[in-house]
């Protein structure tokens, strides 16, 4: 369905000669990712074209870069100290907006695409992400939060650099691959795409990407959040049955 749609976009590029920019005509190769019991991860493709002013390819090549994050969430962190043999918490950074997954794809390391300002006014690498403190931290003391929460969320998988994963074909049409994991958050995402020739971002799209649970997860889900009550009796009554059970098996045994 999306690659019709892509060749129908290639089909409108006689009437966009005359642009004064290069656009980009993304699209995805799903837009809502279902999560089931048996979920193990999955594969995102982003795909599209380059539309050139007057339809010339320039000389110098260009890259493609694709980035999909998201829930954003708000986050307390808290740090732990042993005193006198006792662990604490010893000081706590809150965090306004942080996306809970945050993926990036390029044909090469972001290092040799864009430098360290131009990587931090758009997010591009796990290291330029804006977390957006929203507690009174000294600025060192924040960074180290900072530095803790990416690694934390980058050992588990949830903060991802993913270099030689785009191809660009005849410096008109792209293709992206980004890898889903098991463990990925359900909510709203946005993939976004950034043209980028010379160390300048030329053009950029996003995509809008629904990851939520189907089937008997969905339900469990959709109970706890909007029938909190009666889904927490229902646990309760249900671990009572499940322990009485219990019970009286190994009292035949």
């Amino acid at each position: 369905m999306n690659r019709i749609g892509l060749l129908l976009f290639l089909a409108l590029v006689p009437m966009l000669m005359g642009q004064a920019r290069p656009r980009l005509v993304p699209a995805v190769d799903q837009e809502e990712i279902e999560i089931i019991y048996s979920f193990t991860g999955s594969e995102l493709m982003v795909f599209g074209a380059i539309l050139y002013p007057g339809g010339r390819v320039p000389e110098d090549p260009v890259d493609i870069v694709v980035v999909l994050k998201g829930p954003e969430q708000s986050i307390l962190l808290r740090e732990k100290q042993q005193r006198m043999g006792i662990w604490i918490n010893a000081a706590q950074a809150r965090f306004r907006s942080a996306p809970a997954f945050y993926a990036i794809a390029s044909a090469r390391p972001m290092s040799e695409i864009v430098d360290e300002r131009t990587a931090a006014i758009y997010e591009l690498g796990v290291d330029s992400l804006q977390l957006s403190p929203a507690s009174a931290n000294p600025s060192e003391e924040a960074r180290r939060f900072e530095e803790g929460l990416i690694e934390l969320r980058s050992r588990n998988g949830l903060y991802i650099e993913q270099p030689d994963t785009v191809e660009v074909t005849q410096g008109v049409l792209y293709s992206a691959r980004i890898n889903i994991p098991a463990r990925v958050p359900v909510g709203d995402y946005t993939a976004e795409t950034f043209l980028i020739q010379n160390g300048r971002v030329l053009a950029g799209e996003v995509r809008e990407i629904r990851i939520g649970k189907s089937g008997f997860e969905r339900f469990v889900a959709t109970a706890s959040a909007e029938h909190g009550f009666f889904y927490g009796l229902a646990a309760v009554i249900l671990s009572l049955l499940l322990g009485w059970l219990a019970g009286a098996v190994f009292r035949r045994i």
